[in-house]
């Protein structure tokens, strides 16, 4: 009989507690090996030391140090979301309540894809979704027959997609409406599904213009669906909710709206009015890895009417059985596309208990007040330029007087020496640095660094 430890069943703490001390002492240091936001040297260098530390794939005899050893390589050659000058895309440092409790899930390995497999995971699912979906949709709750819902899903990518389908198979031959800032999974999702080519409305500000969307339906041949934006992957922009739902409402158009990034706007008081309109959405997109402070994945697609998701039932004997339905059972097969299914709700109910809205709303005000404050000292700087005022925790600015490709050789060098990572923005034909602040410990002070760092950068670059 193998003596190879199991994570679950009566020994299963037993065998994780040592191993749990090697991770986390090889996460220590492998992050002090790498000391900063991100592995110095460049892509080469740093393939280098990862499959230095890897050796052979798949070795005729296995290595017991393996655990320490791949853990330090895997943390000296990660980006650090958790550092303060880690700021370049929608990509959070979780919180450590949430990452305890995604252990857990893996430890039991529950597939979300029959009840057998899953019986309290399921009950939990249910009961968070439901309750999320309520917040997206609050107050107007419409009745019992219609109360919404949400299922969770791997990310934005996957909610839009499943939000398409859903506006497909209630509206066939539907057209994609959405305006050029929209994310890339929105066009894409419409081609995997057969839709008609989406029409793309130019976006010179940023956001999706009510009246160019207005003219646009006039003119083109229907059912059409709009997407619309609460939180732009560039920019942090929201589209104007409350015209466009207008719009939408007066041509008979369905409405999805993308909150990948601003939905945590939902637990903020001070800035959930800033996602008004929301609820006047069919489907609406959530991303808890993203301002929720989840360990990827934490997805979420809301739903008005729960009764759209019946289109994604399916049967399966030995899954979903009529008699076990009959009988009681649940039936979770039209819950998701996917089959097999971790439990990602256990992190999200965990964190939502141990917090509560006024946590998670904190966390949400503290980022977008860091990104006010970084904006501020940027604008007071006469040596850059600010784009805007941030309307979530967003920031692009670029150094004053430098050209597009100076921009981007000062922000591959922050890179290669592993001392800053910021992202990229191309918007009004410029580009643009962008710092996404998404760890609410990162103060203005932590950034106003990047400042001069920038500047010495510039002053080196000679253009080709």
């Amino acid at each position: 009989m193998s003596t190879v430890p199991l994570a679950s069943g009566p020994d299963g703490p037993h065998a994780l507690r040592p191993l749990l001390d090697t991770v986390l002492d090889a996460l220590a240091d492998g992050t002090r090996a790498r000391g900063g936001p991100l592995p110095a040297g460049g892509s080469g260098p740093v393939a280098a030391r990862l499959l230095a530390a890897l050796g052979d794939p798949l070795p005729d005899e296995g290595d017991p140090d393996a655990l320490r050893r791949l853990v330090t390589a895997f943390a000296e050659t990660a980006a650090d979301p958790a550092h303060p000058l880690c700021a370049a895309h929608l990509h959070c440092p979780p919180l450590a309540v949430a990452t305890a409790a995604d252990l857990a899930a893996s430890a039991l390995n529950p597939s979300l894809d029959s009840w057998d497999q899953a019986p309290g995971a399921s009950e939990l699912e249910a009961a968070v979704t439901r309750a999320l979906a309520a917040e997206v949709y609050r107050p107007a709750i419409p009745s019992a027959a219609s109360a919404p819902d949400a299922l969770v899903t791997t990310g934005g990518t996957e909610s839009n997609q499943l939000a398409l389908l859903l506006a497909r198979e209630t509206h066939p031959g539907v057209r994609l409406l959405c305006g050029a800032a929209a994310h890339h999974s929105l066009p894409r999702a419409a081609w995997l599904l057969g839709l008609p080519e989406p029409h793309i409305l130019p976006t010179p500000t940023g956001t999706l213009d009510p009246a160019a969307l207005d003219e646009a339906l006039t003119r083109l041949p229907g059912p059409h669906l709009v997407a619309a934006t609460a939180g732009t992957t560039d920019a942090g922009l929201i589209d104007p909710l409350p015209r466009i739902a207008a719009v939408c409402r007066s041509h008979g158009a369905r409405l999805h709206i993308d909150a990948a990034y601003g939905g945590g706007l939902l637990f903020s008081a001070r800035h959930r009015h800033l996602l008004t309109g929301l609820d006047a959405a069919a489907t609406v997109t959530l991303d808890l890895h993203k301002l929720g402070w989840q360990p990827v994945a934490a997805g979420l697609l809301a739903v008005r009417d729960a009764r759209d998701l019946a289109v994604l039932g399916q049967r399966a004997d030995y899954l979903n059985a009529d008699d076990d339905t009959e009988a009681g059972l649940p039936d979770l097969l039209g819950r998701s596309p996917r089959t097999t299914r971790r439990p990602d709700i256990l992190k999200i109910a965990v964190t939502l208990q141990t917090l509560g809205r006024t946590g998670l709303g904190r966390l949400v005000d503290q980022v977008c007040a860091s990104a006010r404050e970084f904006a501020d000292l940027i604008d007071r700087h006469p040596g850059f330029e600010l784009h805007a005022a941030p309307t979530l925790s967003t920031v692009l600015f670029r150094p004053a007087r430098a050209d597009d490709d100076t921009v981007a050789a000062v922000r591959r060098a922050l890179l290669t020496d592993g001392r800053a990572v910021l992202g990229r923005a191309r918007t009004q034909d410029r580009l643009w640095l962008k710092a996404t602040l998404l760890n609410p410990r990162t103060r203005a002070d932590d950034l106003a660094a990047l400042l001069p760092l920038v500047a010495r950068l510039v002053e080196g670059h000679t253009p080709r």
